[in-house]
């Protein structure tokens, strides 16, 4: 039967890893673990003393630091290995594995896969046929050396790179070597393992190339085994899950995604969220778990190449509950006053709420402070009013039980009027002109962060043409929209010709739109 050395890279999370080490090794495999020696020394310490009385758990004999895209990693896992073949002379399988990893099988189907075929599970990929590299460097990762981190040391590293290509000091990579790329989470056997170190310990040129290759973890291993053993004893897949969004950054998988990942064809998954304690939980019970039936369907990958594709699109998975029309409704009318002036708008709203029964917000997608009620957080700020605008109205229009609502925005507004006044309900507008003078400009231009209360009023002279510019081009933006039912009202008008488009407005009687109208005070500042 398959016994496994699981190597293990790790450089954080003591107490997952202690349990990742005693889980495993529970079943009668066996670990190597190496952690990371610019790692915090306390760490360390705390893993080595709950581990020391296991058997089978080693620690790799020499502990380096570890730097992503470095040699470093390569050696660290080197050293582990090494320690891991001394020590366990009974093993047939040498497991990579990260501290961000988890078995998503059972032991007992982990050793059966593995006894099924007497092969080495790689990723390897003609280096420079393939298109595993999707993007940056690909030949430079190999003909120039590097010896800085690109990421703790990038001027160094750049400056260096910049250097050998002005230069023209590239390099011959080794002329028997084929190189190889592929995933670095590999599942290898005993005799390939051996095979792989007496070619370190032989080919010191070799060596000496991948030392200052760039990311050579993902080609040192890969070309080596297929350098040493036969095509037809190769896999060339990893037994790890894992997949990368569009931007290169690993997905991490959380509590709800159990099911999925104990139907994926693979032994591990990576990365498991350190939030994810339920996952964490019942994944280490699975791997102690007797005649687990799984039901493959290797669906992962096109899965969640699919629902990032709907997401683009604001389309990812099913429409939540408040997102089950596109529409607030063909019978639901709503109702929107324009205005620049604030105050005026709502105190035109207060009228309309003592006059009528319609339920009337004020400025909800311009105001934070504005009183909502609660609707499960997608009225909590106002990005998530703006961004889930029908949504939200759809929510109010239930919650007040109503068909006809009012609301207040500002003229600069003009996207959300154009999405609202397309929608299948009925948009009305009512557009307040107010006329505006220069000590009104002057306040909004600091309540706007346009100027402050030490601005020299010649500063603020020069300043009142634009802003007056502004808000004419915000109205003119409005009438050139050419909305359906769009009633204006204006301050130079009597309350009688206003009264006429509040009527309109609110499908009210003429006398209850005079009562709005004739409201003291109305355009005042």
């Amino acid at each position: 039967m398959a016994r496994i050395a699981f190597i293990l890279l790790c450089h954080k999370d003591p107490e997952a890893i202690i349990q990742q080490a005693e889980r495993l090794t529970a079943a009668g495999d066996y670990m190597a673990i190496h952690f990371d020696a610019s790692a915090k020394p306390e760490y360390f310490d705390q893993i080595r003393t709950a581990l020391k009385d296991n058997p089978n758990v080693v620690f790799a004999r020499k502990r380096v630091k570890c730097g992503w895209g470095e040699w470093s990693l390569v050696q660290a896992t080197l050293n582990a290995v090494e320690t891991a073949v001394d020590a366990f002379p009974r093993a047939t399988h040498f497991y990579m594995l990260s501290g961000d990893c988890m078995a998503i099988k059972s032991a007992e189907y982990t050793h059966e896969f593995l006894d099924r075929e007497d092969c080495d599970y790689i990723e390897s990929f003609d280096y420079f046929d393939s298109d595993w590299i999707k993007t940056g460097w690909k030949e430079e990762r190999l003909v120039y050396r590097h010896w800085f981190n690109e990421r703790t040391q990038k001027k160094r590293f750049y400056w260096m790179f910049n250097a050998q290509k002005r230069l023209g000091l590239t390099r011959e990579i080794p002329s028997d070597i084929q190189v190889m790329i592929g995933s670095q989470w590999w599942c290898l056997r005993r005799r390939t393992i051996e095979w792989i170190l007496n070619f370190t310990r032989e080919r010191k040129d070799v060596m000496r190339f991948f030392r200052t290759t760039w990311i050579p973890d993902e080609t040192f291993f890969q070309t080596l085994v297929r350098h040493l053993v036969p095509e037809s004893e190769i896999q060339s897949r990893t037994l790890t899950f894992l997949m990368f969004t569009d931007y290169g950054m690993p997905v991490v998988f959380y509590n709800d995604h159990y099911d999925m990942l104990l139907s994926q064809d693979f032994l591990f998954a990576r990365k498991i969220s350190p939030e994810a304690t339920e996952l964490k939980a019942r994944l280490g019970a699975l791997y102690a778990a007797e005649n687990v039936d799984f039901k493959i369907s290797n669906e992962g990958r096109s899965l969640f190449k699919f629902l990032a594709g709907r997401g683009r699109i604001g389309r990812r998975f099913a429409t939540r509950f408040w997102e089950t029309e596109s529409t607030l409704g063909r019978e639901r009318e709503l109702m929107i006053i324009v205005c620049k002036k604030w105050h005026v708008a709502k105190r035109l709203l207060h009228r309309i709420r003592q006059i009528t029964n319609i339920p009337a917000i004020e400025y909800l997608f311009n105001e934070e402070s504005t009183q909502l009620p609660d609707l499960g957080g997608i009225q909590s700020t106002l990005g998530k009013r703006t961004r889930h605008r029908r949504a939200l109205m759809r929510m109010l229009f239930d919650y007040y039980e109503t068909d006809r609502l009012i609301v207040c925005m500002d003229p600069n507004n003009i996207d959300l009027l154009h999405d609202f006044s397309g929608d299948r309900s009925t948009t009305r507008l009512l557009e307040v002109q107010c006329q505006f003078t220069d000590d009104f400009l002057i306040g909004h231009a600091k309540r706007v962060g346009l100027a402050g209360e030490q601005t020299p009023r010649e500063t603020l002279e020069r300043l009142l043409p634009t802003i007056r510019q502004d808000i004419t081009f915000e109205i003119d933006r409005i009438r050139d929209a050419n909305f359906e039912n769009h009633n204006r009202i204006r301050e130079a008008d009597s309350p009688e010709e206003n009264a006429e488009s509040i009527a309109q407005f609110l499908s009210i009687t003429n006398d209850k739109a005079r009562e709005i109208a004739e409201t003291d005070h109305l355009f005042a500042d």
